[in-house]
């Protein structure tokens, strides 16, 4: 089962989804989009409590890393009141990537997860649990239980296709662009054949006019 919110701080409203349990999780990991950045409460220790994976998913054009600040802040409260442990405490950290940047090998328990590279991993504090927001969000929780392996294919499958379209409309104007200049070119190499065509090379010619051409300027 997945939960999905979504917050209005920002316009139009952020899409945020949250897995049910860390096997849940293991299926967000595997499943998830480019356009999504992940998010969790940061602990010290062998995490034997559950810790919610959040994600949200960006639209086209966003950045994971220029996330407006009241966004992160709803993903914060959304991340510690879905911690065990961090729901308890005050001044927690919680961190965020891309999904792109998780990385998941064979050895790593269920639901978890490392970084390909640390350095895209972004860090905020979060000073105490803020009742308004918690409730706000859950008011617009909605619980599913989505194909994710479909849903990632399909949008794979989308993607690819917009692709292919760029790619022929590319080369359509690449193609007009070509002719255009070959079109351009044959008339300047033209552009002077009328002018010396046999019949006005002809007509311009002293040999072939009358006896008294020459009195046409006296």
């Amino acid at each position: 089962m997945v939960y999905y919110f979504t917050s209005n701080v920002v316009d139009p409203p952020a899409y945020v989804y949250v897995g049910k349990d860390k096997f849940e999780n293991e299926e967000l990991i595997a499943h998830g989009w480019e356009e999504d950045v992940w998010v969790r409460y940061l602990t010290f220790h062998v995490d034997k409590l559950s810790s919610a994976h959040i994600y949200l998913r960006l639209r086209e054009g966003e950045t994971w890393d220029n996330i407006p600040q009241e966004l992160l802040t709803d993903l914060g409260q959304l991340t510690k009141a879905n911690s065990i442990e961090g729901n308890k405490k005050d001044n927690i950290t919680i961190i965020y990537t891309p999904w792109s940047n998780l990385k998941k090998d064979g050895s790593m328990a269920v639901g978890q997860v490392s970084f390909k590279d640390q350095r895209k991993v972004k860090k905020i504090l979060i000073a105490q649990r803020e009742n308004p927001i918690v409730n706000r969000l859950n008011k617009t929780k909605v619980e599913k239980h989505p194909d994710l392996k479909q849903e990632k294919d399909d949008r794979l499958r989308e993607l690819r296709k917009r692709d292919q379209q760029a790619q022929q409309q590319r080369k359509k104007e690449e193609a007009r662009v070509m002719k255009e200049r070959q079109e351009k070119k044959w008339q300047k190499d033209h552009a002077y054949d009328e002018l010396f065509s046999e019949e006005n090379m002809e007509a311009s010619s002293n040999q072939n006019r009358g006896d008294d051409w020459e009195d046409d300027f006296m």
